[in-house]
């Protein structure tokens, strides 16, 4: 199986910042940057296999063609686009949020 190249958008980035930046603030750096490793490497785990995410709940968002990765209190939205082996990851948020607004606002 070829590899697919994980990208990530801004707002992606984004939203990975502002989650880093909240464990920060509540359990300090060393568990935030032990998170944010925790997170990037369960990321680029799509590389090898993009369907290891599940459908999301919603069906506004599995109309929109999204993977939804769970990861222990985030959830990593992204498509695949099979064609150029390419996943592109939208969003990573927490999963206490109303995820469908921010997923619909994209």
């Amino acid at each position: 199986m070829a590899k697919y190249n994980v990208l990530r958008t801004d707002t992606a980035d984004s939203h990975l910042h502002s989650v880093i930046l909240k464990i920060a603030e509540n359990f300090g750096n060393q568990v935030a940057l032990k998170k944010l490793d925790e997170i990037e490497k369960k990321i680029l785990l799509l590389e090898e296999n993009p369907y290891i995410g599940n459908e999301p709940r919603y069906m506004v968002l599995r109309r929109q063609k999204y993977k939804v990765l769970v990861l222990e209190k985030d959830l990593v939205f992204y498509k695949i686009d099979e064609i150029n082996k390419i996943v592109m990851v939208y969003a990573v948020v927490d999963q206490r949020q109303d995820y469908v607004s921010i997923i619909n606002g994209l």
